[in-house]
């Protein structure tokens, strides 16, 4: 099938020219392009034309989930017709196994998986497996290793209506498949069989089952069923069965892996007792040993994805499989805001050897379960076919793999990036203090951004002496608080924000037409050019859009900041007065609060986190969760990921 987008809007600005650019560079077979898009220049919408004009899959890598969430739900918009499928870490709360040698503390890994992803990532890799016109939007996650797509492919089930085939044959394969028979508790990834009737239920559903119905070793009938209340849904000629984990191996080659565990089991065991480590060499035996019988007996074991090497047959240090091998010799991958996700990409892989090197060096894990790990960053770059790397600011990395950038600078809604002023520090107090005065008169909001939390502190307080509405945002100050000041602050209970990074916080405010940064021209990563132009950008979404730097010199930094938004600006208000228009600030709605607050039956009023006691943060972890599941199902998976943050500090609380 090809690709079908749907809207009502049509190329505008720069638009039509940057999709022209790329749809030719990638017919030329040009292995890399940036993207360079302004903030709110529509960067989405631009790459969702671009696929159009493809007929190979696609996929969407972003830094964090928050950010998937929002690229998945664009994209799902934009091709309803087609597969737009979503990939991320599945746990909703998850801690490594790890070890702490100074305090002699294992660390069992501990995690609680969430159904709906886990649903979602199944339908990602059977979709890839079946047709072309597939997105994929993943976090960085997609790197870590998965189950071979070859075993995977080799492990599906395909039945068609009239097969001879003798129905325990059928079950066999279902339990090599790792389906498991439950007659009562029918739901993903089980199958339960009444008579000459078999009903599935495959691990990319959770409420439609597939019903075979035998007459003697003929499949006479395949249909879909609802799985609440058995009614039929479509009869099927034939169908495909997945399998219902992505780890999968057939049977020669698990004899041939647990033949493999048992050999480097010999090897470390001789290893640690030459070395005297005698306690190390019995809890390896004692784990390994145990793992195997489980293998051998079931498929599985907890823990398995450290056997994965074996498993797969491959050798030491080979690179793993990953999602991206789902995707075959021909794909585009497009890289979101590619100057924090290549960096994040680059830096997984050192992170997860560390951890794993002391579980290897003290007994609790083989060797090769460092082979079970994300790519590092030249695997990952050899995996790659085509790429556009998408951002407001590209990293140095991007400019030097290609020559090929594309720009789009201009805003369909016709703002332009914010004018931007250069002040001494003499007075900057009280130079901030009368814009925010003038600020709240036109009922706009203010960030100031500092760079140490003293200053942040000290200017909050002062700021409050005045009666000036303020919040301070820092790094102590958890999910919840943060979501609820950032909406505060549109609804106008604060008129100003302090903080240090606010960067990281995804703002995306149109209230803020006054930015102020303070200590402009001293070195580091927050005044760098790049996050000088970021932070700019910030204003970009407001018509009254205006910047000041307060600074004693002209840095490097902010000399490049300053040009290219004024390069940028020229450009735009050239093209709104070549076409007559007029900017207007962005109208976006304010999102419901998400509320942890428990009733104080005995005041009738509200109580803070730290007030309630182990019992109600487990009743609030539990509703918490019901409405994360909720939002996943609903597709909001902003929300949901800010509820799982949410839970996540409960449960470090209790």
């Amino acid at each position: 099938m090809t690709y079908k987008l749907k809207t009502a809007y049509q190329p505008k600005g720069d638009q039509a020219k940057a999709i022209e650019s790329l749809v030719k560079n990638i017919g030329k077979h040009k292995k890399e392009q940036i993207l360079l898009g302004a903030t709110g220049t529509g960067k989405t919408f631009t790459m969702s034309n671009v696929i159009t004009h493809l007929d190979k899959p696609i996929l969407v890598l972003a830094h964090n989930k928050t950010l998937a969430g929002q690229l998945y739900s664009e994209f799902k918009e934009f091709f309803p017709e087609n597969r737009v499928e979503y990939f991320i870490s599945y746990y909703d709360y998850y801690q490594p196994e790890a070890y702490v040698p100074s305090r002699d503390l294992y660390i069992e890994k501990d995690s609680q998986i969430n159904e709906e992803i886990d649903e979602l990532r199944h339908s990602a890799t059977a979709s890839l497996l079946e047709r072309q016109d597939v997105i994929v939007v993943a976090s960085v996650s997609c790197i870590y290793g998965i189950g071979d797509p070859k075993d995977y492919k080799d492990a599906t089930l395909t039945l068609r209506q009239g097969d001879i085939i003798d129905r325990d044959t059928v079950l066999e394969k279902l339990v090599q498949m790792l389906f498991e028979r439950n007659d009562t508790n029918f739901k993903r990834g089980t199958y339960r069989v009444k008579g000459d009737t078999l009903e599935v239920m495959p691990t990319y559903q959770k409420s439609t089952g597939i019903r075979f119905e035998f007459f003697d070793d003929e499949i006479e009938r395949i249909r879909s069923f609802d799985a609440l209340t058995g009614e039929i849904l479509e009869d099927y000629s034939v169908i495909t069965l997945f399998p219902a984990t992505q780890f999968v191996t057939n049977k020669d080659k698990l004899e041939e892996g647990i033949q493999r565990i048992e050999t480097e089991l010999e090897d470390r065991l001789a290893y640690f007792k030459e070395e005297g480590k005698l306690v190390e060499a019995e809890r390896l035996a004692q784990r390994t040993k145990y793992d195997i019988e489980m293998l051998r007996e079931i498929g599985t074991c907890k823990g398995v994805e450290n056997y994965s090497r074996h498993l797969s047959l491959r050798k030491a240090g080979e690179t793993p499989s990953t999602l991206m091998d789902f995707f075959g010799d021909d794909y585009l991958l497009i890289v979101d805001e590619s100057h924090v996700t290549l960096p994040q990409v680059r830096g997984m892989f050192n992170g997860d050897k560390a951890r794993k090197q002391t579980l290897v060096d003290y007994g609790f894990r083989l060797p090769s379960a460092l082979d079970n790990r994300p790519l590092d960053f030249d695997e990952f770059n050899e995996k790659i076919h085509q790429v556009v790397h998408v951002s407001a600011t590209p990293g140095y990395y991007e400019f030097t793999r290609t020559n090929a950038v594309i720009e789009q600078i201009i805003r369909p809604t016709g703002l332009l990036d914010p004018a931007v002023l250069v002040k001494p520090k003499e007075g900057q107090i009280d130079d901030i203090v009368a814009e925010i005065q003038a600020r709240i008169k036109q009922n706009e909001r203010t960030l100031i951004t500092t760079l140490t939390i003293k200053m942040s502190e000290d200017l909050t307080s002062y700021l409050k002496e005045l009666g000036i509405k303020v919040a301070y945002l820092h790094s102590e100050i958890d999910s919840l608080e943060r979501i609820d000041i950032i909406r505060d602050l549109r609804l106008g209970v604060y008129d100003v924000i302090v903080g240090i990074n606010l960067l990281r916080e995804g703002l995306d405010l149109p209230e803020v037409s006054f930015i102020a940064i303070l200590d402009a021209d001293k070195q580091g990563f927050l005044r760098s050019a790049r996050s000088l132009i970021q932070t700019i950008g910030r204003a970009a979404r407001n018509e009254n859009g205006h910047v000041r730097l307060y600074a004693d010199k002209m840095s490097a930094a902010m000399r490049e900041a300053i040009d290219e938004t004024n390069r940028r600006r020229a450009i735009q208000q050239t093209h709104n007065e070549k076409y007559n228009i007029t900017p207007k600030t962005i109208k976006k709605d304010v999102r419901a609060a998400i509320r942890i607050k428990l009733e104080a039956e005995d005041e009738g009023k509200a109580k803070r986190l730290s007030e309630m006691d182990k019992m109600e943060k487990k009743t609030m972890v539990e509703d918490l969760g019901k409405d994360m599941r909720k939002a996943a199902r609903d597709l909001d998976f902003e929300k949901a990921a800010e509820l799982r943050d949410i839970i996540m500090e409960i449960k470090a609380s209790m």
